[in-house]
């Protein structure tokens, strides 16, 4: 397991518990887990180094449980109790002191830092309910942003935790003078700066500025019609990658509010999104269950790896994804044989592809031809029923002919009733006058 760990570049945690390990170079991904413990309590909700030559990460599960996994070994090594499943899932994971101290952020707003191997957290804050994401700033190590569904951004500093070093103030009310609704979904630390970038689920971009006394955004902006679930801040600086719940990703300008851009491919709602400390790459995963890896520069699909589950988080190493010269061995022949496998298949299936070609030649020949043979075919009828109809008035004209010379026939005997009449009332007379 030692050595399928090693390689990997990306580790992802899914809901069934699993962490995943990915090898850019070699195109392969390696499951790191026990199979009989496998269940939703043992979800994994956020990852993070253990340490600066991350050598070892941590992962934070849905039952208060807080792993420790060695990448030099492949295994799990440790595994402490950081609180419980009623306080709610774990939003935020941080370690102080090179690793010995850890700091944990669940649902419910418990802050708490936990010192050595005690059980007992060592300091414990209330930030607030309805947590949604704490991030560490990783310039000062000491200092966490909070924020959540009503709950303003907060900035902490873990060495004076009496109160917000820095508390947001809400936008505006509308032009209805209505009270908007706040929901930070996830924030960043610029470098170089005191600013933090935060998104909302009313897809919704704010940048503040702690170090002025102004307490709302300083920019605002907005993108998509979507809630937003996370971003990450490229190495080159000015501008920030969102993702929403529609599998939208996008780089939006920090100093006009614009969009540069927008990333094509996904298919699900973005859980994580995290750009390569020094490489111009962003990569992403969620809810269609693949990790994608993007390019900055032209927007591009760079990688693609189908993981199986729905996936919640995401941890990219500091090295480069791709690293020159790095031996493939048999990794990369067993990805051969597989492709000269599949160029196998679909040679055997050319002939078949040209059956079906000529079928559905055939088919379309016998489509176009069916409306010229009934076409042709109904003329006939046409004909027949047009002498049909020329007999009735062929028929018509000899009855009256018929009905003429009947008439004609009808008329001599009466003419020579009325003759023989007449004669013989002139011999009557010839008879009277002789008498």
């Amino acid at each position: 397991m030692g050595e399928s760990s090693r390689p990997c570049t990306v580790w992802l945690g899914s809901e069934t518990g699993i962490l995943k390990g990915v090898s850019v170079s070699r195109r392969q991904a390696f499951n790191f887990c026990d199979s009989s413990q496998l269940s939703r309590q043992h979800e994994v909700r956020t990852l993070c180094w253990a340490d600066a030559a991350e050598s070892e990460l941590l992962v934070a599960a849905v039952d208060g449980t807080v792993k420790t996994f060695s990448v030099e070994k492949g295994a799990f090594t440790d595994m402490r109790s950081c609180g419980d499943s009623a306080e709610g899932c774990f939003v935020g994971l941080a370690v102080l002191d090179s690793g010995a101290t850890l700091v944990t952020c669940a649902e419910s707003g418990l802050l708490r830092v936990w010192r050595d191997e005690s059980g007992e957290p060592a300091t414990e804050i209330r930030v607030g309910s309805d947590v949604a994401r704490m991030r560490q700033n990783p310039e000062h190590r000491h200092k966490v942003a909070t924020g959540g569904k009503d709950n303003c951004l907060k900035v902490w500093d873990l060495e004076n935790p009496e109160k917000p070093v820095f508390t947001a103030k809400n936008l505006r009310n509308d032009w209805l003078n209505l009270r908007q609704p706040h929901w930070v979904k996830d924030m960043a630390f610029i470098p170089g700066s005191d600013k933090v970038v935060t998104c909302t689920g009313h897809h919704q971009v704010h940048v503040y500025d702690p170090s002025t006394p102004q307490r709302r955004p300083v920019l605002e902006t907005t993108f998509g019609e979507y809630p937003l679930t996370a971003l990450s801040l490229p190495a080159a600086g000015g501008s920030v990658v969102v993702g929403n719940t529609h599998g939208q990703i996008a780089v939006l300008d920090l100093r006009k509010g614009l969009v540069r851009g927008c990333f094509k491919g996904l298919s699900g709602g973005v859980r994580s999104l995290q750009c390569h400390a020094s490489q111009p790459l962003v990569a992403s995963c969620g809810l269609d269950r693949f990790l994608r890896i993007h390019s900055l520069e032209d927007r591009r699909v760079q990688h693609k790896v189908y993981l199986k589950s729905r996936l919640n988080c995401l941890l990219l190493a500091s090295r480069q994804l791709e690293e020159a010269g790095e031996s493939l061995g048999d990794a990369e022949q067993e990805v051969k044989d597989e492709e000269d496998d599949v160029d196998e298949v679909w040679d055997a299936m050319e002939q078949v592809e040209e059956r079906e070609e000529n079928l559905k030649r055939k088919t379309s020949e016998e489509e176009e031809d069916s409306p010229k043979r009934k076409a042709s075919g109904d003329e006939n009828p046409k004909r027949k029923t047009e002498e049909e109809g020329e007999n009735p008035k062929r028929k018509a004209l000899g009855e009256e002919n018929s009905m003429s010379e009947t008439s004609g026939e009808g008329d001599n005997p009466e003419k020579k009733t009325s003759v023989d009449e007449q004669q013989q009332k002139n011999k009557r007379k010839r008879k009277k006058a002789q008498a």
